[in-house]
């Protein structure tokens, strides 16, 4: 019996360690969140230029990530642009999640003629090729930081319905929907109080996908100097800014481009984990 509790317990334990590369990308997103906090109060000024001092190369006095042609820090730049590189694809991963889990739910579980018209609805916007029709929006009408993020939302929401409706199928045909409903529950009660929960695995391992695609999406938009005005604090905006001096400060255009890429792994590797887990833990339960 002593033999057989002990293996329950490093069972239990192995179960509940995080793994090293988990534990190194929530140190990435720990970081960002807290350059995204005190950005601003580290680097109230992070956009102000001094030609005297422009193009000093990394590891000059005072500039450890050295300056750009407009003698603008490099480090206060890319610490400040931290928040408008990250808030935007946030916000659009929550606004196309809560667009999903409204119409996907709505779509798995009415069925019929309302499914039918989400359904087509998806399949349009799913035609539509993102980063393109971003552009030609923005160029429209004017563009701006808030147009993209709504924008996103709108181009991002229709695999979001796909995968809530997909997870609503599934789960409406089991026998525990079938008691609820000879209990005669309300239909909004059915969906969302007892469906929804049994696909949060999948809502929250794709919101976090969304969040990295909604990271390289904006970074390349305002790469293309759609997303962001000039003269922004942005980690896409400082790679189109600073690539002619990337022979004389290379860390002008490595670090945000490094940054992107790590943030962007890291959020996806830690929703796929997290989504892994809670798999196993509806699964136990």
């Amino acid at each position: 019996m002593t033999v057989s509790l002990g293996a329950v317990g490093v069972g239990f334990r192995s179960r509940r360690r995080i793994p090293a590369t988990i534990v190194a990308c929530l140190v990435v997103l720990a970081v960002a969140l807290l350059a995204v906090l005190l950005g601003p109060l580290l680097f109230p000024d992070a956009t102000k230029q001094d030609i005297l001092s422009s193009l000093m190369p990394a590891g000059a006095p005072g500039h450890p990530l050295g300056t750009d042609e407009l003698g603008r820090d490099i480090l206060a730049l890319t610490v400040a642009g931290t928040a408008s590189a990250l808030v935007g694809p946030v916000c659009v991963a929550v606004g196309s999640m809560l667009l999903g889990i409204l119409l996907g739910t709505l779509a798995g579980y009415e069925r019929g003629p309302l499914d039918f018209a989400i359904s087509r609805w998806t399949d349009l916007l799913l035609a539509l090729p993102v980063l393109l029709a971003a552009i030609v929006v923005s160029g429209v009408f004017g563009g701006g930081y808030w147009t993209t993020v709504a924008l996103l939302i709108l181009l991002f929401s229709p695999s979001d319905i796909r995968i809530v409706r997909a997870g609503v199928l599934e789960q409406a045909a089991r026998p525990y929907i079938e008691a609820a409903q000879m209990l005669s529950l309300s239909r909004w009660r059915v969906m969302f109080r007892h469906i929804l929960p049994n696909v949060s695995s999948l809502v929250i391992t794709n919101a976090m996908l969304n969040v990295a695609f909604a990271l390289v999406a904006f970074s390349s938009l305002s790469f293309l100097g759609v997303g962001v005005p000039p003269g922004t604090a942005d980690w896409g905006r400082q790679l189109t800014d600073n690539r002619a001096i990337m022979f004389d400060n290379p860390a002008a255009v490595i670090v945000p481009a490094m940054l992107i890429i790590a943030v962007a792994c890291s959020v996806n590797l830690v929703g796929d984990w997290l989504g892994q887990r809670l798999t196993r833990a509806g699964g136990v339960a």
